[in-house]
C-alpha cells in the first residue's frame, strides 16, 4: 500500500513476516523505508515486503517557540547545558540526535521540571561530549556555576551533561567551588528522550529537586535503579560509571549516597552533607594538567617512567590490591629502582588501587613498606577519577608546592572516607 510519509511519522508497518511500529527516517534509498523502533534501534524494510502501513501520528511542524509561564510561587534555579544524550533530540532525517540549544526546546521535551521550579536562565557555555571535554571547559562550567551560585534569587544548579566522563567533571567542581552555599547538580541521561526507556525524565525532574533542597553540595543525580521509582544523589568525589547503558550506571563507590529523591519530591538523607548556607562561592580553578594515569599490569616494563618524566610533573598508578605493582627477583621486572628515581627528579608519584572497593594499605606487605619508604603517595580509597583531578588541583597551586602529600590526603571535598561503605 503506497502512503506519503513524513521523517517524523509514528507508523505500524506490516510486513510479509512481522509487525513493527516505530518512527518513520529519511533515506536515500527509493525502495527501503527506514524505521527507527521502539527500542531505539534503526530498521531498513524493502517496501516490497511491505502488506499494509498505518500511520498512527503524524510528525507535525516545529512546536512555536515559547517559554513558560513564570510562577511566582515556586523557587528559581539555573540551568546549565553543556552536552550528551540529555541534551539531544532526535533528528528524523539523519536517524541520529542532535544538541538541543535553544531553551524553548529543553521546555518542548522536557516540561516536567518547571512545575517544580523557575528556570531563571539557561547557559550553553559549550556543546560537547564529554570525552572531547579538558580541564578548561570544567573551568569554564565553574565559572558559570560561581555566577549563579552568587545570585540572591537562584535556590540551586543543574549541569546538564555526558555519561561517560561525568564524574571527572563533578569531581572537578567539588574542588574548584570552595565555600559551596547552594547544591550544584549534574545529571544525565543513557538513553534518548525519543526513546520510550528514556531515563532523562526522571533525572532532571530528581535533579530540580535536589536543586531546590538544601544540599549544599557537588554531586551527581541518576536513577537508582533500573525502574522509575527513585533516583540517588551521590557525592561528586565518589561516585563512577559502572556500566556502559543501564539506567542506574552511577553508583557511589566507598561511601554512601547523600540521599535518595522520589519522583514525588520527597528527599530521605542517607548521609551527612553540608547544608544551604549564607557563604559566598568563591571560585579556585587553578589546574596543572601535566599529570597522567597508568594502570600497571603483569610483566609490564618500568621504563615508561623515563618517557613520562620528561613530559609530566606527576602520575597516578593504579596499582593491585592493597598497594602493590611487580617488584623483587620473582618479577620479570623491578619497578622500584625506576620509581624512585623518578621521585628524586621530583616527579610526584600518587597510587590509587585498580580495585574501585576498598582501601590501599601499604602496611600490610613489604612491596608497600618499599613504596612508602621512597615516596609514593597512598590515597586511601580515593577513586583513580577522583585523584587524577584532585592531583592536577592540588599542583596547580604554587604556594603548595612543599606540601602535595598533605594536600593530597586531606579530604577537601568527600574524596576520602575514613569508614567504607558497602
Amino acid at each position: 500500500m503506497e502512503k506519503e510519509l513524513t521523517p517524523g511519522d509514528k507508523v505500524k508497518i506490516v510486513t510479509l513476516k512481522e509487525e513493527l511500529e516505530g518512527t518513520i527516517l529519511e533515506t536515500s534509498e527509493p525502495e527501503i523505508i527506514l524505521l527507527k523502533l521502539k527500542s531505539g534501534y534503526n530498521i531498513g524494510i524493502k517496501k516490497e515486503d511491505i502488506k499494509d502501513i498505518e500511520i498512527i501520528k503524524e510528525q507535525h511542524k516545529e512546536a512555536e517557540k515559547v517559554l513558560p509561564k513564570e510562577n511566582k510561587n515556586l523557587p528559581y534555579i539555573d540551568i546549565i547545558v553543556t552536552g550528551g544524550t540529555i541534551s539531544s533530540k532526535i533528528d528524523y532525517k539523519t536517524g541520529a540526535v542532535k544538541w538541543l540549544t535553544e531553551p524553548s526546546e529543553l521546555f518542548q521535551i522536557y516540561p516536567e521540571i518547571f512545575d517544580i521550579a523557575n528556570v531563571r536562565k539557561i547557559k550553553v557555555p559549550f556543546m560537547k561530549a564529554s570525552e572531547n571535554m579538558s580541564s578548561e571547559d570544567w573551568k569554564e562550567i565553574a565559572k558559570e556555576c560561581e555566577d549563579s551560585l552568587n545570585n540572591k534569587d537562584v535556590k540551586g544548579v543543574i549541569i546538564t551533561h555526558g555519561t561517560d566522563f561525568l564524574h571527572y567533571t563533578s569531581s572537578a567542581l567539588s574542588f574548584f567551588l570552595r565555600d559551596l552555599n547552594k547544591p550544584v547538580v549534574l545529571t544525565y541521561a543513557q538513553r534518548s528522550s525519543d526513546r520510550a526507556s528514556s531515563d532523562a525524565s526522571l533525572n532532571l525532574k530528581c535533579a530540580a529537586y535536589a536543586a531546590i533542597s538544601d544540599i549544599a553540595e557537588v554531586m551527581i543525580v541518576g536513577h537508582g535503579t533500573i525502574n522509575d521509582d527513585f533516583c540517588y544523589a551521590m557525592p561528586g568525589t565518589k561516585v563512577r560509571k559502572l556500566h556502559a547503558s543501564r539506567r542506574d550506571a552511577f553508583k557511589t563507590i566507598n561511601a554512601k549516597p547523600f540521599a535518595k529523591i522520589f519522583p514525588d519530591g520527597k528527599i530521605e538523607p542517607l548521609s551527612r552533607y553540608n547544608v544551604r548556607n549564607n557563604r559566598k562561592a568563591k571560585l579556585d580553578t587553578a589546574f596543572n594538567s601535566k599529570i597522567a594515569v597508568i594502570k600497571i599490569y603483569p610483566g609490564q616494563n618500568p621504563d615508561i617512567l623515563e618517557d613520562y618524566n620528561q613530559k609530566y610533573e606527576a602520575l597516578i598508578l593504579e596499582l593491585s590490591g592493597l598497594g602493590h605493582l611487580p617488584m623483587t627477583q620473582e618479577a620479570k621486572f623491578d619497578w622500584l629502582p625506576k620509581i624512585k628515581k623518578a621521585i628524586d627528579n621530583g616527579m610526584v608519584i600518587c597510587a590509587v588501587s585498580q580495585t574501585i572497593y576498598g582501601r590501599l594499605n601499604p602496611l600490610v606487605y613489604s612491596p608497600g613498606r618499599e613504596l612508602l619508604k621512597v615516596g609514593v603517595i597512598f590515597l586511601e580509597d580515593m577513586l583513580s577519577e577522583t585523584a587524577f583531578v584532585k592531583l592536577g588541583w592540588v599542583l596547580g597551586h604554587n604556594q603548595w608546592k612543599s606540601k602535595v602529600k598533605e594536600k593530597m590526603l586531606y579530604s577537601f571535598s568527600h574524596e576520602i572516607n575514613e569508614r567504607l561503605e558497602e
